[in-house]
Formats: structure tokens, sequence, C-alpha cells
């Protein structure tokens, strides 16, 4: 279980997320949503560990820093080294993750075409694809995910949902921040929504479709935001 209490992050006087109480159990799937700048990322860079903050992220009660092994997360920034190929990094990975499945990345690898040559030079959607091949077989119970679909096509991303869906176990928890929010609602068991640092709706996708809504109206409805305010602008000034 993912359990946050009192946990903030402020860069200098502005605070990028103050969250109260959130718990997520095990097995489920969980999109973070919110608009650029809601706090997203920083979240996600605490909770693994990778920044330092202000209250209790606990994974499983003790931090990410202390069981690294049990923790993926893939992200635009790219955890690979440009100096080596996918399958040097593959073979780096084995050496340091005593769970990771080498099958399973050479297999993603072939799935999505990827040169064998070094990783520098590949394109933005080529590096995410090696950040997902890598993120997808440490066999780590949990996920995280910082816009996994950067840099890739409309059939790229369904390829990608698609073998992500068919991959996972049910054991393992997955939290993702994306803004392809209609590419991932069918993909989630629960929204959570994050509106300047704080969240502002926590719901399971039953929940929002019993409303008859979308997961974009049901965004769209408690963020205020007008689809028509753009009709406000005087494109003659």
């Amino acid at each position: 279980m993912i359990t946050i209490q009192n946990a903030c992050k402020y860069y200098h006087s502005t605070c990028a997320f103050h969250i109260q109480d959130l718990s997520i159990e095990d097995g489920q799937i969980v999109g973070l949503l919110g608009e650029n700048g809601a706090g997203k990322t920083s979240l996600l860079k605490s909770l693994v560990g990778l920044t330092d903050y202000s209250g209790s992220l606990l994974i499983n009660g003790k931090p990410a820093r202390e069981q690294y092994e049990n923790i993926s997360f893939i992200t635009e920034e790219g955890s690979w080294f440009g100096f080596m190929t996918p399958m040097q990094f593959g073979a780096f990975l084995s050496d340091f993750y005593p769970s990771f499945h080498m099958k399973r990345y050479q297999n993603l690898i072939d799935f999505f075409e990827l040169p064998s040559s070094h990783i520098v030079n590949f394109s933005t959607g080529q590096k995410a694809k090696v950040e997902i091949a890598a993120g997808f077989s440490k066999g780590a119970q949990y996920i995280f995910m910082d816009e996994p679909f950067l840099g890739k096509d409309i059939f790229t991303r369904r390829d990608f949902l698609k073998l992500m869906a068919s991959s996972l176990h049910g054991s393992e928890t997955i939290l993702l921040s994306t803004h392809q929010v209609e590419e991932i609602e069918n993909f989630l068991d629960r929204a959570i929504i994050i509106h300047h640092g704080e969240i502002l709706s926590d719901l399971p996708l039953d929940a929002i479709r019993a409303q008859g809504l979308t997961l974009v109206e049901h965004m769209q409805k408690i963020t205020g935001y007008d689809p028509e305010r753009y009709k406000q602008f005087d494109f003659d000034v």
C-alpha cells in the first residue's frame, strides 16, 4: 500500500504539492491527473525518492530509498545511458535488479523495432520505448509513470496500453500521470485529480461513469474549465 500523510514539497516559496491524506491499495491502477504545473511530477519524484520533501510518503511502510528493487519509475526524462545500446542497457539492469526479466525486455525491444545503435542517437519516441521496455521488465510491484506516452504516435500508444494490460499479473500497483486522458480512461480503476498541488477529486472510475460523465467531462466540471472561454478573446486587438 502507498500511504501519504501531510506531505508537501516546496521550490523556494512555491508549493509544488501538499497532500494531507491519501492511500492507494495494492493492485490498483490509478491515474494522477491535472493541468501542467499541478504538482504531479513533483509528487511522483518524491514518492520514488528522487527529491526531498516534508511529511510522510511510504510504500509498504517504508520510504522508496529503502526498497528500490520494488519500484519502477518510467519517466519522460529517461533513465537510460546514452552511450549504451538497448541490449547493453538491459544487461546493466539485469546485473542491478535481481528480478529483471531479460527475455521480456528483449521481446519488447524487438516489438518496438528499436535499432541496435547507441540510445543517444535515438529519436524522442524511440528513447521513450527503451524507458518503457526497461520499466516493465524490472519485476517491480510498484510502477510509477510520468508522461510515458511522450513522443509516441497514436498506434504506438495503443499497442503499449494493450501490452501493459496483458503483461500485468494483477498484484502490481500503478500510478500513472499523463495528459492522454481519453486513451487511458478504460484502463484505470481510479482517478486522482490534482489542482494547484492539492487533491481536488479522488474517485473510482465507476463512480464517475455512474454520474453519466467521461473522465474528461468530470475534470472539466470540478476544475471549472469553460470550453467556450476562447470565444471571449478578441483577436482584433
